[in-house]
């Protein structure tokens, strides 16, 4: 039987549980309802710690208790214990131990959201929407998020067999992953010919600092040559809300970037831009798919909305919830959905995503062979241009990279940056 203490402790942690997530019903729910249904969770936490085939420490109990609260009322609310908690700090850092890929729940399997760039997940293939279904040969149904990531965790060096479930595919895919350790460069930057082209990977403490580096490499690349740049916010699983605020703030001048609306009105918060465009005013385009989530959906709606930059490539994954991290003294913390995100002109993100203003597939770009491509000036006596030839067809400081590109959304991108660029011009 339970000791009086160890009842009077359950009690004041769910009491504590039930007014921290539902104190604005309090009002309405009858004490003595609550009392009951508190006193069903004695109950059946007595039964089991006592005749369960296995024994079970009282922590793990309320632990699996209390996650399994979280876990039922949204895929992105969990308990955090103190080695997860800790995990997660050292990941917003940029630096942690795994795979390389942000993963949520879907009907009881581990979807990837995003394969995170030059991680082994990257390198092995695993893409954006796969559905793992085992771990080394053991199922992943029945297991919870936290329980499947820390399955995936392990000693650097030693591999994982991850069986996955992809829409495209007939049978299920089988690949191995070495884990390493994820250092994550948040921003990288290049340059294809008069083009600005900025990769962001994810929103962790250095993105903002990264982003500003990127663009004064780029001017001092370019210089007046500059026609534009591109935003490359693909496979881009989110981070931080306050860093996806500083880089769409870096794009515009003025007006709301993002509201968050919780369940009481004076939850709304509104983040607005302040004066300064980085770019100033070279036309963008973001590149958007179904790996951009949260933050990085956050900056496509907001340069969408203020029309600052046109948003290509496909529809993005659909995560405009706000998850607030409440550390629990003691224990560890809890990852808690307070609220959703609204671009600009109120759109909600949740489960719906930005639709790109062009769609632009994924594709292969292909050289065809089109046989016989004879011109005028390989006629035998043609005649030669009355201009003088130009020796040099590039200078040397051009970049000769964009005829190499083999990514098609890339290269409509940049198309439609060179477009915008002579139109303004004219």
């Amino acid at each position: 039987m339970l000791t009086n203490a160890i009842k009077t402790s359950l009690f004041t942690i769910l009491v504590f549980m039930s007014l921290s997530l539902t104190s604005a019903c309090a009002e309405t729910t009858n004490t003595e309802d609550t009392y009951q249904q508190l006193n069903l969770f004695g109950d059946v936490f007595e039964r089991v710690r006592e005749q369960y085939v296995d024994e079970v420490t009282d922590k793990e109990l309320v632990e699996h208790a209390v996650n399994g609260m979280l876990t039922n009322l949204d895929p992105h609310s969990s308990y955090l214990n103190e080695e997860d908690f800790g995990d997660m700090q050292v990941q917003t850092k940029g630096e942690f131990g795994g795979l390389g890929i942000e993963v949520t729940m879907e009907n009881g399997f581990v979807k990837v959201v995003s394969p995170i760039d030059d991680t082994p997940a990257f390198k092995a293939g695993v893409k954006a929407g796969d559905l793992v279904t085992h771990l080394d040969g053991e199922a992943v149904m029945g297991l919870t998020l936290s329980e499947a990531v820390d399955k995936m965790r392990g000693k650097v060096g030693t591999k994982i067999d991850l069986t996955i479930r992809r829409e495209d595919e007939a049978k299920p895919v089988e690949i191995t992953i070495k884990r390493d350790i994820i250092k994550i460069q948040s921003v990288r930057h290049e340059v294809f010919g008069d083009i600005g082209y900025i990769r962001i990977t994810t929103f962790n403490q250095h993105t903002e600092d990264g982003l500003k580096d990127a663009i004064k490499d780029i001017k001092k690349e370019l210089g007046e040559k500059l026609s534009g740049y591109v935003l490359d916010l693909r496979n881009n699983p989110g981070g931080l809300l306050t860093q996806a605020i500083s880089v769409s703030d870096s794009f515009l001048d003025k007006g709301e970037i993002v509201s968050t609306r919780g369940r009481h009105e004076d939850d709304t918060r509104r983040d607005n831009a302040t004066k300064g465009d980085l770019a100033d005013g070279k036309p963008m385009v973001v590149l958007i798919n179904g790996g951009s989530a949260s933050a990085a959906e956050i900056v496509a709606g907001a340069l969408q909305d203020h029309r600052r930059a046109v948003v290509m490539g496909t529809q993005s994954f659909g995560k405009g919830s706000v998850q607030t991290i409440i550390p629990i003294p003691g224990h560890g913390a809890m990852r808690l959905t307070t609220a959703r995100y609204y671009t600009p002109s109120g759109r909600s993100i949740q489960a719906k995503g930005i639709e790109p203003d062009i769609k632009v597939e994924l594709a292969r770009v292909e050289k065809i062979d089109i046989g016989d491509n004879t011109r005028e000036s390989d006629l035998n006596g043609a005649l030669d241009n009355d201009k003088k030839k130009d020796k040099k067809e590039k200078s040397a400081d051009e970049p000769s990279t964009i005829d190499e590109i083999e990514d098609y959304q890339l290269l409509r991108a940049i198309d439609l940056i060179q477009g915008l660029s002579l139109y303004q011009q004219k």
